[in-house]
């Protein structure tokens, strides 16, 4: 099914070139975790996808922001 015309894209095309090349990486064995890339070696496509969309925040490539983390803990009263 075509986009509707004048739909809006949730990811800007800069975004899903940076998860691209991230997954290449990925599949490549050369796409790391951590802060400067001195992690270990990325195995999971899901944190792939994860550092493409980060690296695509970084460069101010149109991504949705985060969602906010949900605390499971109960407050004691």
């Amino acid at each position: 099914m075509p986009a509707k015309k004048g739909a809006t894209r949730k990811y800007g095309k800069a975004a899903a070139k940076s998860v691209k090349s991230a997954v290449h990486r990925e599949k490549s064995g050369t796409l790391r975790s951590g802060k400067g890339g001195k992690g270990s070696k990325v195995k999971s496509r899901a944190q792939a996808i994860a550092i493409g969309l980060s690296e695509a925040r970084k460069k101010g490539a149109k991504v949705p922001r985060k969602a906010a983390k949900k605390s499971t803990r109960k407050r004691s009263s």
